[in-house]
Formats: structure tokens, C-alpha cells, sequence
């Protein structure tokens, strides 16, 4: 199935928050954010959320497993379509994160160590299983992101996302019509094996932007999308990280977790290329004093 972007546009539009882009300098050198940490649950997986949910005739009951970002997409994407949702996290996922999932009426179970165990937890509990990235569906509706910055600023010549499971820089790609800058932390960065490997490899889960990027694999679909469009793999430091975050929030008082900063990490270091790139920043949901 191709990711169909236009028609993910249409089904979440009523639901979802168009989100803004920003014009600024860094250092006197021109930028756009894409402001997508301002979206209802904090983080752009909403989107792919709704477009999965509506797509499948809004099921009743739906479940799926996450390390923070993806089961609160889910929990506001069934609360808004009046569905009931189940979402596993595994007993390391962040305090926020998890308050925010139960605040968005889910049921949440707490199970295993690692997000590979909360998934096999979540599949065998009945209902509508909504993947967090390995999934054309959910790949189209993370795409939206990429088409409104698009549509906002067609003078921007390259869009760099952060990467965990691969489906937002997927959307991106697919979406854009423009290089995508795939930006993983170095001691986290699946897609970055898996480009190197041929295919999607096992990788090693260690870095402060873990929670929201800790795919230990790349997924298929999203894989077979980026290997196939103009896509550079870009990796950056959890010191560059966090510095990243730190100046978001001391210049422009941009509250973003570290996550979201991934892509600003690697435009500060010079490391995306382009007259005007846009940068997403993809999540907000994080307790942390600056």
C-alpha cells in the first residue's frame, strides 16, 4: 500500500491542530521551525493516530503499546473519536508522559523492562492494534507534517527530522518532495544501521532522547520509503542534544524535549545542508528545568 498523505490530510483535519511554522535566524543564518511540539497531545504522533483509527472505521476498542509520544497519540486520537484505548508502556517510560496518557482517559498497564516488551504484551490483549511507526497509514499521517510545512513555505529547500522508528521522516520524505535529513543520536540510530546494513538490524537503545526515539529496529515500511527517496542520515551527540534543547529554550524559549531538539543539534553543528532548511520539532512532552 502507498501512503496516501492527501487523503490522511482530509480524515484528521477536523480533529488535529494545524501547527505553525517560524520564520527566525540562528548565529545569522536563516531557519524555519516547524512548530509541531504546539499539537494537542505535545508531539506529532497524533496525526498518525487519527489517520489509523479513522481509516479503520473508528474500532471500539483499540490498544497498542508505547514508550510515551505514540500512546498518547493514540489515547487523545480515540478520546476525540469517542473510542475506548489500552496502552501498554514499559516501567521505564517517562512520569510525564505516562500522567498524560491516563489524563487523556486511556487504561494504562505498565509492563516490562523494554518497548519490545510492552508491544508482545499488547498484541495479545484483544482489540484494534494501532502500530507507532511500521505502518502505511500511519507513515501518511505523520506525512502531514512535511505537506503543511510545504504548503507554508515552498522556499524551503531541505526538511530535517528526528528518526526513531522511522515514521515521520517516512511521511517527511514521501511528502516533501524535498532531501530529508534523517538526524539520530549516535548511540540510538537504527535507521543509520540499517542504511548501512541493507536492511533493518537490531540496534543499540542509549541516549537522554531515548524515550521518544528508543526503536531498537528501523520498520520495514518506513525503511523501504527512505531508502528510495533523497534522504541523508545524520547523527549527532547527546551532548549536542542537549545543548540544542538548551538554546531552543534560552533564545526563543522553545520548551521542546530532548528528542525534538535532535534536528536542531544537527543544524547547529552545520550538519544540514540547504539555503532555508526547516526543522521540526517534533515533541514537548518532558518534565525539565532549563
Amino acid at each position: 500500500m502507498t501512503p496516501d498523505v492527501a487523503a490522511a490530510a482530509d480524515r484528521i483535519r477536523p480533529h488535529a491542530r494545524r501547527t505553525p511554522l517560524w520564520r527566525t535566524e540562528v548565529d545569522g543564518r536563516p531557519i524555519v521551525f516547524k512548530l509541531e511540539h504546539l499539537q494537542l497531545t505535545g508531539s506529532f504522533k497524533l496525526r498518525g493516530a487519527l489517520n489509523t483509527l479513522i481509516a479503520a472505521g473508528s474500532p471500539d476498542r483499540v490498544v497498542t503499546a508505547s514508550g510515551g509520544n505514540h500512546g498518547l497519540g493514540v489515547a487523545k486520537a480515540a478520546q476525540l473519536l469517542g473510542l475506548h484505548a489500552t496502552v501498554y508502556v514499559p516501567v521505564s517510560a517517562p512520569e510525564g508522559k505516562v500522567r498524560r496518557i491516563e489524563a487523556a482517559g486511556a487504561k494504562l498497564i505498565r509492563h516490562g523492562e523494554t518497548y519490545a516488551a510492552a508491544v508482545l504484551a499488547a498484541r495479545e490483549t484483544p482489540g484494534f492494534y494501532v502500530e507507532a511507526y511500521n505502518d502505511p497509514i500511519v507513515v501518511a499521517g505523520q506525512g502531514t507534517v512535511a505537506a503543511e510545512v510545504v504548503a507554508d513555505a515552498p522556499d524551503v529547500d531541505v526538511i530535517a527530522v528526528a528518526v526513531g522508528g522511522g515514521g515521520l521522516a517516512a511521511g517527511t520524505a514521501l511528502a516533501s518532495g524535498r532531501p530529508t535529513i534523517a538526524v539520530e543520536p549516535d548511540r540510538c540510530c537504527a535507521l543509520h544501521n540499517a542504511l548501512e546494513a541493507g536492511e533493518p538490524v537490531d540496534s543499540e537503545v542509549d541516549s537522554v532522547a531515548a524515550s521518544a526515539l528508543g526503536a531498537t529496529r528501523v520498520g520495514e515500511v518506513p525503511f523501504e520509503i527512505l531508502r528510495s527517496h533523497p534522504v541523508t542520515s545524520v547523527l549527532v551527540s547527546d551532548p549536542e542534544i542537549l545543548a540544542a534543547r538548551d538554546r531552543l529554550w534560552e533564545e526563543f524559549r522553545l520548551a521542546v524535549e530532548p528528542a525534538a531538539a535532535v534536528p536542531f543539534a544537527a543544524w547547529l553543528a552545520g550538519r544540514v545542508p540547504g539555503d532555508l532548511a526547516c526543522v521540526v520539532l517534533c515533541g514537548a512532552n518532558t518534565d525539565w528545568t532549563p
